[in-house]
């Protein structure tokens, strides 16, 4: 197909192959999330050449689409958005009960995940270096920070197969879920930035790093509380001459959250969540309104941050780094998750099939994606082959994971017919 011209014309057209997707993806039983990505792989230079840069003549010129800082920053507001959206739907009667070991699985899983997997990759992996498996060239800090990328589960993966999936785990267990993938991005952002100012030599001092950890949870917190709080007590008050202005007041305060948390040195992702949990938990009025307005936005923002990501990737790239991937990909499901998941809830008497339930929805997603975008900003050389790994690893993540979410359900008789 030759090469389009008016960018108007390309979104729409990617739109609307976007949601035809999800309905594609039901029929097939995969992950919607997985038909975005291969959409926008599809889309670019490499593949079909539908996209590529406009420039200052708004002419298309051709040249793949490799904007990363676009894509992060578009990344980021998307994941506001669909955070925000799962938060609203959250009933605070069921976060509650575990809210121990969801905080547990964001903070200690995540590093524990991060440091089996790494240490798999570096001494396993290297010594597959012969086989030109794709990971040469990398030092061990590279390696770590692979493994910091991908350490937490995806709030976006997790609320979409939950949303869309006929069987849902019992409300506890999903609100766990919910609870980590919402909250457990802090950590990983923290360790991932860590790594890559020790690569770049602005390192910090150990205390630094675990008072940054609980600065940005204390805050990002506290904010979300405060604004969701103010929030849905303006919204019960204030009266408004249309119906349709109501949604977009409330998902005012979700911004506000956010960027009100990020100005304090706060996890703005952790504040947003709360924020629509406390908002969702206190509205009183124009409840369906809302939330189907919340609920239409957050596809949108899947549709088009999956859509956008996979854009970034050129499909030829990724088959140099698919051995290596896998086998991360491949341990980090079946052995990093499973022992960090059953370490840190085992003490806490949590049922063996749960364990084994929440260990296998590790859903890995935008957010893996979006932080694989950060060490080009710190200028790393192996930038390019860091995000391709990663990339590699979200897509065999929802492909496998994703697709086998509600027949594990089933299985482990986790789902609320199976409860006892």
């Amino acid at each position: 197909m030759d090469e389009l011209k008016n960018p108007i014309l390309v979104a729409g057209l990617l739109l609307f192959v976007g949601v035809l997707a999800t309905k594609i993806a039901n029929r097939v039983g995969v992950p919607a999330l997985l038909l975005f990505l291969l959409v926008g792989m599809l889309a670019g230079t490499d593949s079909f050449g539908w996209i590529a840069h406009v420039t200052g003549n708004s002419s298309w010129t051709g040249v793949p689409f490799q904007s990363f800082d676009l894509a992060k920053r578009i990344g980021e507001v998307a994941l506001l958005v669909i955070l925000f959206a799962g938060g609203l739907e959250t009933k605070w009667h069921t976060v509650r009960p575990v809210l121990v070991p969801g905080i547990i699985l964001s903070t200690a899983g995540v590093l524990l995940t991060t440091l089996l997997l790494g240490l798999f990759s570096w001494f396993a992996l290297n010594e597959l270096t012969r086989f030109d498996i794709g990971f040469e060239g990398l030092t061990f800090v590279e390696v770590l920070l692979l493994a910091a990328i991908v350490s937490s589960t995806d709030a976006a993966a997790v609320f979409s197969v939950f949303r869309s999936a006929n069987d849902q785990p019992n409300p506890r267990l999903r609100s766990l879920l919910e609870l980590e993938s919402g909250s457990n991005d802090a950590m990983a952002v923290l360790l991932t930035v860590t790594i890559l100012q020790f690569i770049s030599g602005q390192e910090g001092s150990a205390w630094y790093v675990v008072k940054d950890l609980f600065q940005q949870l204390i805050f990002g917190a506290a904010i979300g509380m405060l604004i969701g709080w103010a929030g849905a007590a303006m919204v019960s008050r204030l009266r408004f001459s249309a119906r349709g202005i109501y949604p977009i007041f409330v998902l005012s305060f979700g911004f506000l959250s956010y960027g009100l948390a990020e100005q304090i040195d706060g996890n703005g992702f952790l504040s947003v969540y709360v924020a629509g949990v406390v908002v969702g938990n206190r509205l009183k009025r124009n409840q369906e309104s809302v939330l189907g307005f919340h609920d239409g936005l957050s596809w949108l923002a899947q549709i088009a941050m999956f859509i956008l990501l996979g854009l970034l990737v050129n499909p030829g790239d990724l088959w140099s780094v698919a051995l290596a991937a896998s086998a991360m990909a491949l341990f980090l499901m079946l052995v990093a998750r499973p022992v960090s998941v059953f370490c840190c809830l085992l003490p806490l008497r949590v049922k063996p099939n749960e364990i084994t339930y929440i260990s296998w929805v590790g859903l890995r997603g935008a957010v893996p994606i979006v932080l694989a975008t950060f060490p080009y900003a710190y200028g790393i050389e192996n930038s390019h082959l860091i995000f391709n790994i990663i990339f590699f690893i979200v897509i065999l993540s929802v492909l496998v994971q994703g697709s086998t979410l509600v027949a594990c359900a089933r299985w482990l008789k986790v789902t609320t017919d199976g409860e006892d």
